[in-house]
């Protein structure tokens, strides 16, 4: 992390001031492109992890109609969301890690490195960046990580629209290819519906086995060996060239 990234800025943002109130304050503080990177599928026990940057456009025009926190929104509001943030936005990115990464170097050094990567990729350097729930190392520009930020923070709400409709739709093609899972119902959360197929059918490629829920399944007591990767390796991303698509 450079100097610059560690450089306190101080600036007040009231939790009741709405959702764009981050974006606001830092923009008096001189910092008017401001990204916000989240993540979908952290809780699955199938399918990727998908984490995706935004940065919103200051004024009228950054203001996305019916933006919320992605869990918060129906479907079809999703859609439209993901629709508007991608029309509107300066910058955005989404990357994919794979259920086998996952596995490998462990779910919080994948949402991590999957930050660094969604911000990394932006067309546009932003001046600062907010992230969901926790302090992401490596990032070379002012940040700062914010609790329920995909609730509180535009850019970040962006973001969790982007991740969340990209993995939705990647499940929904995964039920194509694992149709006894009902991939497209859950979208690799933990159901009981998800247990009965596990328990019939065992696991696919498509699941985590460093979930107990799934190693059990695979005939194992609970338990599963993960392979401890060197600390300069990374997990292979798969970038998506448009919100969306492969």
């Amino acid at each position: 992390m450079t100097d610059k990234a560690t450089i306190r800025t101080r600036f007040v943002v009231r939790r009741d001031g709405g959702l764009y109130a981050y974006e606001r304050a830092l923009g008096r503080g001189g910092f008017e492109l401001v990204a916000g990177a989240d993540e979908a599928g952290r809780g699955a026990c199938a399918g990727p992890l998908v984490v995706a940057a935004a940065v919103l456009p200051p004024g009228r025009r950054g203001q996305v109609p019916d933006l919320a926190d992605s869990k918060r929104l129906t479907p079809p509001v999703r859609e439209r969301v993901f629709d508007e943030v991608v029309k509107r936005a300066v910058a955005h990115s989404v990357v994919m890690i794979p259920p086998g990464d996952v596995d490998r170097f462990g779910l919080h050094q994948c949402n991590l490195a999957g930050m660094r990567r969604a911000l990394a990729r932006l067309d546009v350097r932003p001046a600062y960046v907010l992230t969901d729930g926790f302090p992401v190392p490596g990032i070379d520009v002012p940040s700062l990580a914010v609790w329920k930020g995909d609730q509180v923070a535009a850019c970040v709400a962006a973001a969790s629209v982007l991740a969340k409709v990209t993995r939705d739709r990647i499940m929904t093609e995964l039920h194509d290819r694992h149709p006894h899972y009902a991939f497209d119902a859950h979208k690799g959360y933990v159901t009981p519906e998800h247990r009965r197929a596990l328990a019939e059918h065992g696991p696919c490629p498509e699941h985590r086995f460093s979930f107990v829920n799934v190693a059990r399944a695979a005939g194992g007591a609970g338990e599963v060996t993960v392979e401890i990767a060197k600390i300069d390796d990374e997990p292979v991303f798969h970038d998506k060239d448009e919100a969306g698509a492969a």
